[in-house]
């Protein structure tokens, strides 16, 4: 019976087979970003349209965190597949905690060194302005920021060989 990654890549064209397979840290890491994406975004309006009306950078950074522990579990276990102990466990909080930090950058500029906030602006421009800002430019920054230094400071030791084969995912099975 194939695996669920088999059955995934085989639903991937042809041509862009060899590229997902020789770069599958970076697919299932942004199959993972992209999980996290959207828990980040239910987080951050959840807390922006009840408790933190007023504190939009708030509601991001809490949200980012949330979504962190959550990236923490699943990157360690599918995408990166690190070895041994929980010994990347700090240096991952120290990459995502500096990531936060330039995730939250374009919200806190947009608000408040542009001054895109009521009064200044419109509410649909506000909302508009905190959208892009902080969750698409804010997200998309951080998360390259995050694939540099996980695969270069957190997950040092993969499952992966040199030849990009994993004993788990034999490359050459797939249908």
């Amino acid at each position: 019976m194939p695996s669920l990654t088999q059955k995934a890549l085989a639903k991937v064209p042809e041509p862009l087979r060899p590229f997902v397979v020789q770069h599958r840290s970076l697919v299932k890491f942004l199959v993972v970003g992209g999980s996290c994406f959207l828990l980040t975004l239910v987080i951050n309006y959840g807390l922006k349209l009840t408790v933190c009306q007023n504190k939009p950078v708030v509601a991001l950074t809490i949200a980012t965190a949330i979504a962190t522990v959550f990236s923490y579990v699943l990157n360690r276990q599918w995408s990166f597949r690190s070895e041994g102990s929980h010994k990347e466990a700090i240096p991952f909080f120290v990459v995502s905690a500096l990531a936060v930090v330039v995730n939250d950058l374009p919200l806190l500029i947009s608000r408040y060194v542009f001054d895109l906030h009521t009064p200044h602006v419109s509410k649909f421009t506000q909302e508009v302005s905190d959208f892009l800002s902080g969750m698409i430019i804010g997200t998309l920054v951080a998360m390259g920021f995050r694939y540099w230094a996980m695969k270069r400071f957190v997950f040092t030791t993969r499952a992966d060989s040199a030849s990009g084969s994993s004993a788990a995912e034999p490359a050459a099975r797939v249908p």
